[in-house]
């Protein structure tokens, strides 16, 4: 009679990783930084530990904040320069001091460029297999705790799950590799009205596309595939728009189960519901109405 297959629980795959989410908590809960870069600058450390570098992790959560901190962005210079080779190439190895210190060994930027394809798939490796089953709970208590800053007046409390593929696509947006274009990402291969909110503004209080975006991409990082502002004259206020992400996910983290959302985007109210073509007809779904939208 064959064996059942070894089988361990989140919360036991979890525990096992005790020190990385110690370590993670720390960059995106006290030092508030990049809840997505974060887990990078992380698997990258983690790829250096088990490549040749011991006990990166415990050297790094015994420093004090400010110089976790300072390790945090040479780590995000590191991850540039693995994935642009120009950047590497013209980037003086003394830019990453508190790192070659850490390393206790002979090291600089031109490590990576010696390893760039290893170190490339070694840390997408370890986001997957590692960091998005380890991390997710707490990327989650980042992400709301930067939603509730930002989003102080909206009446929806944006705490849906995030969708493992969702998370999966974001990280492939940071970069490390040429093959996360927008066009290989799942998101772009569902049609676009389904990924697609309608948004109305009040008028008296104009809304530009350049603050819908930034806003946005507070929140989600690159998350806007396009914007389609009503077409007004020069001296008037566009009242709605639509606005296409790259995933379906991230408008279920908006609506979380609810048919509209409203925002305060620098002080002006903003309503966003899913963008629905008239009569069902797809064809219409990149054409801004003629007529101006009834109320959300």
């Amino acid at each position: 009679m064959a064996a059942k297959p070894f089988q361990i629980t989140v919360e036991e795959f979890r525990l096992f990783h005790t020190i990385d989410r110690a370590l993670y908590s720390l960059l995106v809960i006290e030092l508030q930084r990049d809840p997505l870069e974060s887990m990078q600058t992380l698997a990258l450390w983690i790829w250096l530990e088990r490549t040749r570098f011991n006990d990166i992790i415990r050297k790094i959560l015994s420093l004090p904040q400010f110089l976790i901190n300072e390790l945090a962005d040479e780590a995000v210079t590191c991850l540039k320069c693995i994935e642009d080779i120009q950047s590497l190439l013209s980037t003086d190895a003394s830019e990453i001091p508190l790192t070659q210190s850490l390393m206790a060994k002979e090291f600089s930027l031109l490590f990576f460029h010696e390893n760039r394809d290893s170190a490339t798939s070694g840390i997408k490796k370890i986001v997957t297999e590692v960091c998005l089953k380890a991390l997710t709970d707490i990327m989650e208590k980042a992400l709301k705790r930067s939603s509730e800053q930002t989003l102080t007046e909206s009446k929806v409390s944006m705490v849906a799950p995030l969708a493992e593929s969702f998370l999966i696509e974001r990280i492939a947006q940071l970069g490390l590799g040429s093959d996360a274009s927008p066009k290989s990402t799942t998101g772009h291969d569902v049609p676009r009205e389904e990924r697609t909110m309608f948004v109305t503004f009040s008028k008296g209080y104009p809304v530009a596309e350049y603050e819908i975006r930034e806003f946005f991409t507070r929140i989600f990082g690159d998350c806007i595939e396009c914007i389609h502002m009503q077409e007004v004259k020069s001296n008037e206020q566009a009242l709605y728009a639509r606005i296409v992400f790259v995933t379906p996910a991230i408008i279920d983290f908006i609506l979380n189960d609810v048919p509209k959302a409203k925002f305060t985007i620098n002080g002006k109210h903003v309503w966003m519901r899913k963008f629905v073509p008239k009569n069902g007809n797809s064809s219409l779904a990149y054409m801004l109405p003629q007529n101006p939208p009834e109320t959300i």
